[in-house]
């Protein structure tokens, strides 16, 4: 039987738990889950790559078969590199997947070896992104069950 293995791109700054929802989930369908975290500069992100990384690594410790990678390239050449045959990529309203749409178009001309799959956010968590995660934390806001622990701590020193 042939590996099966997917990546999971994004910024993840922070990971929430919308992200560890479909983490959880795709580790069930697949072999392997890489979490593919974009450096993406462009953002001005919170936390820095290593930082991201660790949070992540830490944050699905929990579950077997996932691996965390960054990349500062085309995730349709990170997917080909690593062997991937699908992307994952979580829908949190109807509004996300005309941008979701035109990406995997793009990934599929760019490598036509790889599949993008869309799947739909659980019900509790399709309020929740990270750009909302890290304004309340920031307000002081209870952000607690959207986040993982380590996150949550992560982002109280860094507000504080």
């Amino acid at each position: 039987m042939k590996n099966k293995t997917v990546i999971y791109p994004g910024t993840f700054d922070p990971i929430h738990m919308g992200h560890v929802d479909i983490i959880e989930r795709a580790s069930k369908i697949f072999d392997e889950v890489i979490i593919a975290i974009a450096v993406n500069e462009d953002k001005n992100p919170l936390f820095s790559i290593e930082e991201r990384i660790e949070l992540v690594a830490e944050a699905t410790a929990h579950l077997d078969k996932i691996n965390v990678s960054s990349t500062n390239g085309l995730i349709a050449d990170f997917a080909k590199k690593h062997h991937a045959c699908a992307l994952i990529r979580g829908l949190r309203h109807v509004s996300d997947f005309e941008f979701e749409f035109q990406m995997a178009t793009m990934n599929s001309h760019l490598n036509s070896d790889v599949s993008t799959l869309l799947m739909v956010t659980s019900d509790k968590y399709v309020h929740i992104n990270s750009t909302m995660v890290k304004n309340v934390s920031k307000l002081k806001g209870d952000i607690a069950k959207y986040v993982p622990s380590n996150v949550f701590e992560a982002l109280i020193k860094k507000f504080n």
